[in-house]
């Protein structure tokens, strides 16, 4: 097995599709047994026509461990890039300056470690960064609290009526 010392961070190529599509439907599968069936599920999200879109804007980014796609996600960074955040329930944002997100991040279940490692590299791109998560997903709820994240309250994305636990992590100057 790969250690996170052996994985890097690439853009998302359109040779990568195939593979990328097969992460996102394990990752709808995973969800679905460990009780998160309704955050990607009925409506089979991602769907390829975005991540190409994705891929082509340059913002699609793939984790490789040992020559293979480990996982797959979205990262962008500027000012309110995000609509869905514009309006938080029960709670507010920590910060109001410019920002980073990661969107529809999943991995192949073949390297332990690296959501973890993908949202790390991310926050190390911009120090601040904000993720939202399905109330069911405890994985990632879990994953963000061990990496930092504070929950700052509710969001709601145009996918579904779900609502979203929203997310941050802050660089602290020294």
């Amino acid at each position: 097995m790969c250690e996170p010392s052996d994985m890097m961070i690439r853009h998302a190529e359109m040779s990568d599709l195939p593979e990328i599509m097969a992460i996102y439907s394990r990752a709808r599968d995973f969800m679905a047994a460990h009780g998160n069936p309704n955050q990607w599920g009925p409506t089979g999200w991602p769907p390829e026509e975005l991540i190409k879109a994705d891929i082509e804007a340059g913002n699609s980014y793939v984790c490789v461990a040992g020559g293979s796609i480990a996982g797959v996600f979205y990262y962008v960074y500027g000012h309110r890039i995000d609509p869905a955040y514009d309006v938080i329930e029960n709670g507010s944002w920590i910060g109001d300056e410019d920002y980073g997100v990661v969107h529809r991040i999943a991995s192949a279940g073949t390297v332990k470690g690296t959501g973890s490692f993908c949202v790390s590299w991310a926050f190390e791109q911009c120090g601040h960064l904000r993720m939202d998560t399905h109330g069911d997903n405890k994985v990632m709820q879990s994953m963000l609290g061990k990496l930092g994240f504070v929950h700052c309250g509710t969001i709601y994305v145009e996918e579904d009526d779900y609502p979203r636990m929203a997310y941050e992590k802050v660089r602290k100057d020294s």
